[in-house]
């Protein structure tokens, strides 16, 4: 009996599945593939490796050895009995959003600052106003909460608009490819809060950043700030960021939320102060994204069956 991979993934292309196959089958492992988790649990009692997003899948692997999730994000993989197999061990896809989310803080950071959102507002009323004040990234103090893939592309592409500064946070201190200015420890924050003008958030949901922005913390910020975060939604106490966007003291654009979906009677949706995006920037919408996952994939199933050491692996205490 062939080894099997089983493949979720109904953002997959023909070529995308031609390619694995070829990859698996040269290997020796049959590869399956299915849109939906529910089609392939009957599939999955001689799994060995498995390429899906749903917790579900290593809940029914009872042989599993290695689950490698398409999403960059593991928050669901990291509770405890979640494999069935004591043996599996889990990677990501880390590398594969970057671009996507980096354009996505761009145009979120456009929008806010060029005011497009009010202009939007102004159109649907059919009026022609044009004098409301905007903001420039140009001289704007940036700091990137979280200087991985995610953080690293952002600065890359608003270090061309001529900020005043960007620094990173981080918890090693390291300037990965020296794209910031400076790089300053997670626990040493507060130094430079007071100082910006646009935070941006890419940070995982881990215990470690649980209302990381808390209601002291956002307070370190300057009136007009814009917060930018597409990292998870529990890195900020949302409750504590509504009541300065109320308040009119700050300003932001969240692609993600404490509860997803956010609920329809939520408060945050008639918030001033505010752009919601629907957790859409790192979608397995744009090409290079998905050219990308696949990429990674493949190049740690060949690792896999080498038995080299697979790149992307996920400390399950840590959840990153």
């Amino acid at each position: 009996m062939p080894r099997r991979l089983v493949v979720v993934n109904p953002a997959l292309e023909d070529a995308h599945i031609s390619q694995i196959r070829a990859v698996a089958e040269k290997n020796g492992f049959e590869a399956l593939f299915f849109q939906k988790t529910a089609q392939a649990l009957p599939y999955l009692d001689n799994a060995e490796v498995v390429f899906g997003q749903s917790a579900r899948l290593a809940q029914n692997s009872p042989r599993l050895r290695w689950l490698c999730t398409p999403s960059a994000g593991v928050d669901q993989f990291t509770a405890p009995g979640v494999f069935a197999s004591p043996d599996a061990v889990l990677t990501n896809s880390s590398g594969a959003y970057g671009v996507t989310i980096a354009e996505h803080v761009v145009m979120f950071a456009l929008e806010m600052l060029r005011r497009q959102t009010d202009y939007s507002a102004i159109v649907a009323r059919r009026e022609w106003k044009r004098d409301l004040p905007v903001r420039s990234i140009k001289n704007s103090h940036v700091t990137l909460l979280g200087t991985g893939d995610i953080g690293q592309e952002a600065a890359i592409r608003l270090r061309a608009f001529g900020p005043a500064s960007l620094v990173g946070v981080n918890r090693g201190g390291k300037n990965p490819k020296g794209l910031f200015d400076r790089v300053v420890l997670q626990d040493a924050q507060d130094s430079v809060l007071p100082e910006t003008d646009i935070l941006v958030i890419s940070l995982p949901g881990t215990p470690e950043t649980f209302h990381m922005l808390d209601a002291r913390r956002l307070a370190l910020l300057p009136d007009q700030a814009l917060v930018i975060n597409v990292g998870r939604g529990s890195v900020i106490d949302q409750k504590a960021l509504e009541k300065e966007l109320r308040g009119g003291r700050l300003c932001a654009a969240l692609d993600v939320f404490e509860q997803e979906p956010l609920p329809p009677d939520d408060s945050l949706w008639d918030c001033p102060n505010l752009l919601i995006a629907p957790h859409v920037a790192g979608n397995m919408t744009l090409p290079y994204t998905k050219e990308r996952i696949v990429s990674l994939f493949l190049e740690d199933f060949e690792n896999y069956c080498a038995g080299r050491p697979l790149l992307r692996q996920v400390d399950l205490k840590k959840g990153y």
